[in-house]
């Protein structure tokens, strides 16, 4: 059975209800109807409620490259589930670049990886013998950096943090489950 979800007239995540109260609700004029920002439609209560119990709901993450699956489960109900499709491959795409020479792709190179080529050969003096070319100097060592996230991981994860925080928005969530594998 579909619950639909259920805001206190302040905001705060109220317990969802069954699709037809919630119409019943917005017909009798004791709640508002809304989308949020992930296209969930939820109900926004008028008035105060007699109640401001609220059960335990979890919501879990089953992350992957591609798509990521959410679920949002109460003890008896599957409250809402989604299956997000990542933005790995875009991310991927603009920041890539192919290097052609005569027409032909020779091979295919992160942009900020063509962008260091260009500049390091842009330094050299070719005139000089080689053991007196002038390569610039690097400025930082930046090599042994591993906390750094890739842009596309980084762009995934934060879409998934972005998703976890409207759905907290409309549900009152006490647990989040995420599985690492």
């Amino acid at each position: 059975m579909l619950r639909v979800p259920v805001q206190n007239p302040d905001g705060s995540p109220a317990m969802p209800t069954k699709a037809s109260r919630a119409r019943f609700w917005v017909k009798q004029g004791k709640a508002t109807s809304h989308w949020n920002d992930a296209g969930l439609y939820y109900v926004r209560l008028v008035a105060e409620p007699s109640r401001r119990e609220t059960q335990k709901i979890a919501i879990g993450c089953y992350p992957g490259k591609n798509y990521t699956g959410k679920a949002v489960q109460s003890a008896k109900f599957t409250l809402y589930t989604a299956h997000l499709v990542l933005p790995f491959e875009r991310v991927k795409e603009r920041l890539g670049s192919a290097v052609i020479k005569r027409g032909k792709v020779i091979k295919n190179v992160r942009g900020q990886a063509l962008q260091r080529q260009v500049r390091r050969g842009r330094k050299i003096d070719r005139k000089v013998p080689f053991n007196h070319h002038s390569h610039r100097q690097k400025r930082f060592d930046n090599r042994c950096k591993k906390s750094k996230l890739a842009p596309s991981i980084r762009a995934s994860r934060e879409m998934e943090i972005r998703i976890i925080t409207e759905l907290s928005k409309v549900f009152p969530i006490t647990t989040i489950v995420y599985e690492l594998g």
